[in-house]
């Protein structure tokens, strides 16, 4: 063990511990943990199909993007939450000036959660409560790395839910930016994306 893990997992040890002893903690430890109310959880590796969902939709954003004051963050950047939960975003996206923080954001105007069996419920209920408690936030988007189902929630609509699927466009309203679903889930190595590009190939 690093001298560097060490020192978060010490600090680990006392269980609950407080938001500046986690920030501390968290700038000195190779492994990435999210907190909850005092205390830490340590968050697993991502899957090829959860990479390149994250990446694909990290790369149209930063690209749409490029020429205005927004910044696009993939899974190394914090949401916090009234200070009192810290949150890994897969992507999430900054339009505002900051807190003065060069390791967390508290305004966040899109964020986006790639699902996992592991991770699904705790998205789609602590997270998806505590993201949009935030002013800033204007979308909510869950995105299935097993199956084709984008999900996003805005502000606008009470926060209800819009699905979309394959042949789809996404409008990403807090941006401005429609995409296809297709180019969300490129490369991805899925049932629904492999019956999809045979259905293709064979109309060709």
């Amino acid at each position: 063990m690093h001298k560097r893990e060490k020192t978060m997992s010490a600090v680990l040890k006392d269980n609950r511990i407080s938001v500046e002893e986690y920030l501390r903690g968290e700038l000195l430890s190779e492994t990435k943990h999210e907190y909850i109310d005092g205390y830490v959880y340590a968050m697993a590796g991502a899957s090829s199909n959860h990479g390149r969902i994250a990446s694909n939709l990290s790369r149209e954003l930063g690209q749409h993007l490029k020429e205005l004051p927004c910044d696009v963050f993939v899974a190394d950047f914090k949401v916090n939450v009234n200070k009192t939960k810290f949150f890994y975003p897969d992507v999430v996206v900054i339009c505002t000036p900051e807190n003065g923080d060069a390791y967390y954001t508290e305004k966040p105007v899109l964020i986006v959660e790639v699902l996992s069996g592991s991770t699904r419920r705790k998205d789609r209920t602590l997270k998806q409560l505590a993201y949009q408690s935030l002013p800033s936030l204007l979308e909510y988007v869950l995105i299935e790395q097993d199956f084709v189902d984008v999900e996003v929630s805005r502000r606008s609509a009470n926060w209800d839910s819009h699905h979309y699927f394959l042949d789809d466009e996404v409008y990403f309203d807090s941006v401005d930016l429609k995409l296809p679903v297709t180019e969300i889930y490129r490369r991805v190595d899925n049932e629904d994306m492999r019956e999809f590009l045979q259905k293709n190939a064979v109309i060709k």
